[in-house]
Formats: structure tokens, sequence, C-alpha cells
């Protein structure tokens, strides 16, 4: 029987492309866009591709960004229904609507 190898899951603040990116050994699976607004990071869209769905993978990204934005000093706008959803399901994440 193959044995088989654990994926590597990898998540990155791509600022110069304005979003977080998870990656699945080594191809980006999903990304959440951001734009700063003074002390606001505004999240408008959330994707993860068709290929990764179902995994968690979307909860995996937005919490990660949620806790960089939280330790960049920033309060969050979540105008992506999944952000917004995510934060109305965590409320530890409540602090952080702008």
């Amino acid at each position: 029987m193959p044995e088989q190898t654990a994926e590597r899951i990898e998540i990155l603040r791509n600022d110069e492309a304005g979003r977080y990116e998870i990656t699945v050994d080594g191809d980006v699976a999903g990304f959440a866009d951001f734009q700063n607004d003074g002390g606001v990071r505004i999240m408008p869209h959330t994707v993860i591709d068709p290929a990764y769905g179902g995994r968690g993978l979307g909860g995996t990204l937005v919490r990660f960004a949620l806790d960089d934005t939280r330790a960049a000093g920033f309060k969050v706008a979540p105008h992506c229904s999944f952000v917004d959803a995510f934060m109305t399901k965590n409320p530890e994440y409540a602090d952080l609507r702008a």
C-alpha cells in the first residue's frame, strides 16, 4: 500500500496583490482580497477553488486573515458575506468589526 503524505497548507499575506492566499502543496487554493482604508481593512471577496472545496480551507484562511489584521491594529469591514458570517459565528472576532 502506498504511504499517504500529509498535504502542506500555507497561508500568507500578499501585500502586492492585496490578498491573503492559502496554498495546498504549493498551489494557490484560494484567496481573500483586502484593501486598507486608514485603520480599517476592507475585505470584499473570498474565493476557494472548487477543486479544494468542502475541506474547511475558507475558514482557515479567514481566521488567519482576521488574526493578522488584529495583530496589525486594524478593524475589519467584512463586505464579503463569507467573512461576515465567519465573524458572526466566531464572537471572539466581534471586537474587530468596524
